[in-house]
């Protein structure tokens, strides 16, 4: 089983896909860093004026009356211009969030990845389990079956010799063939199991698997409920998350206050301009005109219509139904953790009572054989205690099957599967 857990770690779809996530979370972030350094960038522009633009000047400027304007056209053909911009955040409290943020964005995607690997390791151990209560489930029916053929062969032998009727004959032949079509359906239900699990652990399904482990009446671990600890809720993955969505609404109502400080950016412009009649700009003869700039600007809210207020309020009742669902939480893995304790001690008690029965019915079958085989038994008394043989055996991998699974369900209630 640990062998199929590491392969299903490595190899199931959900968990490479919350790998994934941390790494979009982690690119994020850092994407989230950026855009707080120098935010450098160039442009180059040209133009080409098919038509100047045209002005109109007074006409008094070259004689004409008064109240006369003459049109006049400015500038060369071709301009170009050349530049480099630079900005900076020296202060805005966005930034200063969205960063923060962006942690705790990381930190609750690596719980997803871990809450996946637990789902994962609980769902693999149940497959397993329900693939290896099948598979020795079926060799106890091939058990039965060779008995049960034995039982077949000794009853034509005793017929030919007159000690039973051929009804007798016929009746273990009918129970024998029963059984075959029992054991070839069992046979079929192995191979899903095993199609399951390996579904389950991202194998190929036309894979071949060999389960390891093995099960055997008088070797199944038995989980001692006295001694599992006592329940720390942060050991439960679920209220982990909670609480790294709990930092995030948290980080939420911290943006909504800050939102009412000034923001405060530098920024510098470097550029060089150049006017041609003539398309020589990369003549190194001919001038270009530069033109340096450097500034800073302070945006201070003063009234946006109460946006930013109603909006820290929404932050605020977010933050509240967090702690609500905190709350809740703690009850439903109370209850959760009650409910799979009542399971697994029943699903206890039914095993060691099965288990018993199936020693009884064991004994049973063996007098009635052996009365059968020594002229005092009957047929249908083998075949009773036959039946009652196979159906302890059914109720107990039944009951083993149930065993394992409220086991997974209290080991994972109580935060031991990590």
């Amino acid at each position: 089983m640990k062998e199929a857990i590491e392969f299903a770690l490595a190899n199931n779809s959900s968990i490479k896909n919350a790998e994934l996530d941390i790494d979009a979370s982690r690119y994020k972030k850092k994407e989230i860093t950026g855009m707080g350094l120098p935010q450098i960038s160039s442009s180059f522009d040209v133009k080409d004026y098919e038509k100047l633009p045209t002005q109109l000047l007074p006409g008094e400027f070259f004689g004409a009356p008064p109240g006369t304007y003459i049109p006049v056209q400015f500038g060369v053909k071709y301009n170009a211009t050349g530049s480099i911009q630079a900005s900076q955040i020296v202060f805005n409290s966005d930034y200063i969030v969205a960063l923060q943020s962006s942690k705790s964005f990381l930190e609750l995607s690596e719980k997803n990845y871990q809450r996946s690997q637990i789902e994962t390791k609980a769902t693999i151990t149940k497959a397993y389990y329900t693939a290896l209560v099948s598979k020795e489930r079926l060799k106890l029916l091939q058990a039965n079956v060779d008995r049960l053929k034995k039982l077949v062969e000794d009853t034509k032998l005793l017929n030919t010799n007159g000690f039973v009727e051929k009804i007798d004959v016929t009746r273990v032949t009918v129970a024998y063939n029963n059984l075959l079509s029992e054991k070839e359906k069992i046979d079929r239900l192995v191979g899903l199991t095993e199609s399951v699990l390996k579904f389950q652990m991202g194998m190929e399904i036309k894979s071949q698997i060999n389960l390891t482990d093995s099960l055997h009446l008088d070797n199944i671990p038995v989980f001692d409920i006295s001694t599992s600890s006592e329940l720390n809720y942060k050991n439960r993955i679920e209220y982990s998350l909670l609480e790294s969505q709990q930092r995030l609404n948290e980080l939420d109502v911290k943006r909504g206050k800050l939102r009412y400080l000034p923001s405060i950016f530098l920024y510098g412009n470097y550029s060089a301009q150049a006017q041609r009649n003539e398309f020589d700009f990369f003549d190194a003869s001919k001038k270009w005109y530069p033109i340096g700039i450097i500034g800073g600007t302070v945006n201070l809210p003063l009234f946006d219509g109460f946006q930013n207020h109603y909006r820290l309020q929404q932050s605020k009742v977010n933050l509240m139904k967090t702690v609500n669902n905190m709350n809740n939480l703690k009850n439903a893995i109370d209850l959760e953790i009650e409910t799979s304790k009542s399971s697994l001690l029943n699903a206890l008690n039914t095993l060691n009572i099965q288990k018993t029965n199936i020693e009884l019915a064991k004994e049973v079958y063996d007098v009635a054989k052996k009365k059968y085989e020594q002229g005092s038994g009957s047929s249908i008394e083998v075949m009773n205690a036959e039946t009652a043989l196979k159906e302890a055996q059914t109720n107990y991998y039944n009951a083993l099957y149930e065993y394992f699974t409220a086991k997974v369900d209290y080991e994972k209630a109580t935060g031991v599967i990590k």
